[in-house]
């Protein structure tokens, strides 16, 4: 169980790594869809999760002029766009070959040049202690488990370093299905005991724990957590391309949560 794991242990077996390379393999399929995408997100400015608020409302990100940043599971790198244009040094790391190759192409367009890494956010070849700041948007936060890509997250971070991540909403996953119709007003499944998710209507896994998991798994791994922001979906915005939760709930309860942790 996690438990163990964030006390010093390791999973093993083929499930513990398999969904390193089934994710791989579900973001090469999706990578033509996001690539259309690219260059619509690396044009506009920070917004956050599937409702699009803005950062400007949010105002989640310290400041990162001149700060060495590393996007765990970075995708087509938009969000490392956006903090290499506020002065930030980005390195984006994604375990999928097609994602980065949007990147690149993204990079070219928009003139904008930073290191891109292939890898899996749960063992990066990068230096201990290089990276002011790690963060992940629906990257590394849900694609990787957390009991091992948050020890990487430490061990990348130089002490003070903060730990910035969003992921689905603790509410939102309890109130979902396997087959991801839309979440209702009524928990389908069990609290405790969450981590590795499969769901009939996609492909991937990835995972999600309760608050106190994340919390232990944070101390565990020195970090202190700062803050838990819980997004509503804002008034006017526009029902999103995802079948598992619609404004009318995300008005009501958080669907998404971004955590914000230091490293002493």
């Amino acid at each position: 169980m996690g438990a163990t794991l964030a006390d010093g242990g390791d999973l093993e077996g083929a499930q513990a790594v398999s969904h390193v390379e089934e994710n791989r393999q579900a973001w090469t399929k999706a990578a033509a869809e996001y690539g259309e995408r690219a260059p619509a997100a690396w044009a506009s400015e920070p917004t956050w999760g599937i409702w699009h608020v803005p950062e400007a409302e949010l105002q989640v990100l310290p400041d990162v002029a001149g700060k060495d940043v590393v996007e765990l599971g970075c995708g087509t790198a938009y969000w490392s766009a956006w903090l290499a244009r506020r002065g930030a040094k980005p390195v984006g790391v994604d375990v999928t070959p097609a994602q980065l190759e949007t990147a690149r192409r993204m990079q070219e367009e928009f003139g904008l040049e930073f290191p891109l890494v292939e890898a899996s956010a749960e063992a990066v070849p990068l230096p201990d202690e290089s990276f002011d700041v790690a963060f992940s948007e629906y990257g590394a936060s849900i694609w990787c488990d957390p009991y091992r890509w948050i020890p990487e997250a430490s061990r990348l971070l130089r002490p003070g370093g903060e730990l910035i991540f969003l992921v689905n909403g603790t509410i939102l996953m309890l109130c979902m299905r396997d087959d991801d119709t839309p979440a209702t007003d009524r928990l389908v499944r069990d609290y405790f005991g969450m981590h590795r998710f499969e769901w009939e209507s996609d492909d991937g896994i990835d995972f999600h724990i309760g608050y106190g998991d994340w919390i232990h798994v944070l101390g565990a791994n020195g970090f202190e957590v700062e803050d838990l922001i819980e997004v509503q979906a804002p008034v006017d915005a526009e029902e999103t391309r995802f079948p598992a939760v619609d404004k009318a709930w995300a008005r009501r309860w958080p669907s998404e949560e971004i955590w914000k942790a230091r490293k002493r």
